[in-house]
């Protein structure tokens, strides 16, 4: 049997015996409720989903409606590490708030705590078209980040001036399973997109709830921090897309930061939470290529939604090619110095350190099976992680295999930042 899994901007393949026990799950392929979007959506699927969406807004005025009454807007959109795709979102939103000229509106990248981008990335994210419209492209800066008040919980919300200014404000993002927040999207695209360090530290540090897991938001104490944020800091309109695997929209949700968020989380939910009957013994997973294997930070998304499909003292094969390297200087520290799992784990719950927080989360796997890696990472550094590193997916699965022995059962997720798997 081939297969082939997203690597970069491409693909690798590998040839599995013949006889093998090989499951190869997606969206929509589970063994629950399935959603099936349309076939490879066209532009104009895509532009009429959109538009659809903003005229059919989810617990909240019409955008038009709200602009006019608004002298100036601010639009949140990803970064370059999200799949979101901006560029063919922004023209139709950016028509509904029509009543304001371009100069009125300025576009932030919600950077969060990852790096700034380039001028031609910026470009890149939102289309030349809209880039030469006239209005503001700004990244976040955190030194311009002004104090709004501490939630419930604890985190002290310091937030992006420019957001702050604006009249209106509207986030746009994609929805997808986040490991510890449930669901990317709505209020995420403020906090911690657009917030201080000091904020997004303090968020992320009820990660180590047990209810802190993809796919859950009620009771999940990051996401209900998140949320009452938002209603302290203020979000008038969110437009969210769900992308298939080709990253086309095949749907859209618009209207109030939670209740079109909830609405778009529940149709993915129905088609992307994977049951499968039995843990494998060998687990292949891609997080689905770029810009989701841009870095090992992104990629240890897909180790965490594909952990509960592996047998205790099983191998996750993990084909991610993280050009960009580790993606934070913090998370590069704790994965290199780890010395053995358990270390990293109790050194998170001694201390929460905003990048420690994802190596602990990798180290929290790495106590109970292995990580073969597929990638651009010179071998020695990923020994230094407690992996081990090979240079095709065809090697990498052959040693597997050789460990579980001939009755070894194997999963296939080549898109795994966007689904969960487990028994």
């Amino acid at each position: 049997m081939r297969i082939s899994v997203p690597y970069g901007e491409g693909a690798l393949e590998a040839v599995l015996p013949d006889g093998l026990d090989v499951t190869v799950i997606g969206p929509g392929c589970g063994l629950g409720e399935e959603v099936a979007p349309p076939v490879s959506p066209s532009a104009a699927d895509e532009q009429a989903e959109i538009r659809r969406a903003l005229a059919e807004p989810i617990g909240a005025p019409r955008l038009s409606e709200l602009a006019a009454a608004a002298r100036t807007a601010a639009v949140v959109v990803s970064d370059v590490t999200r799949p979101c795709p901006s560029h063919r979102i922004l023209p139709a939103l950016l028509e509904e708030l029509s009543p304001l000229r371009p100069e009125q509106i300025s576009i932030l990248f919600a950077l969060g705590g990852h790096r700034p981008h380039s001028p031609e990335e910026q470009v890149r994210l939102v289309g030349e078209e809209v880039a030469r419209s006239g209005v503001r492209l700004l990244d976040l800066e955190t030194s311009r980040c002004r104090p709004v008040g501490t939630t419930s919980r604890g985190t002290r919300l310091e937030v992006f001036e420019p957001y702050l200014d604006a009249d209106l404000r509207v986030c746009v993002g994609n929805i997808e399973y986040h490991y510890f927040a449930g669901f990317s999207g709505g209020a995420k695209a403020v906090v911690p997109g657009l917030c201080s360090y000091a904020a997004i530290s303090d968020n992320h540090s009820m990660m180590l709830a047990p209810t802190a897991r993809a796919g859950i938001m009620e009771g999940n104490p990051v996401r209900e921090d998140i949320d009452e944020a938002a209603e302290m800091i203020g979000i008038d309109f969110i437009l969210n897309v769900l992308l298939d695997e080709e990253k086309r929209i095949w749907h859209a949700v618009a209207g109030h930061f939670l209740a079109a968020h909830r609405a778009g989380a529940e149709i993915y939910d129905r088609r992307c939470d994977l049951r499968i009957a039995e843990a494998a013994d060998v687990v292949i997973a891609s997080p689905g290529g770029r810009p989701k294997d841009i870095n090992l930070y992104q990629a240890q998304k897909t180790l965490d939604n594909v952990s509960g499909a592996v047998k205790d003292g099983g191998v996750i094969v993990l084909v991610a090619r993280c050009p960009e390297g580790f993606g934070q200087r913090v998370f590069e520290e704790w994965m290199t110095g780890m010395g053995r799992p358990q270390v990293l784990i109790d050194r998170i719950r001694r201390e929460f350190v905003l990048g420690g927080h994802k190596a602990a989360a990798v180290a929290g796997l790495l106590d109970r099976a292995d990580v073969y890696l597929v990638s651009e990472f010179p071998d020695d550094v990923v020994r230094s992680m407690c992996m081990t590193p090979f240079s095709s997916v065809d090697e990498a699965v052959a040693a597997a295999l050789a460990r579980a022995g001939d009755s070894a059962r194997c999963l296939v997720v080549p898109h795994g930042s966007r689904v969960t798997a487990a028994a």
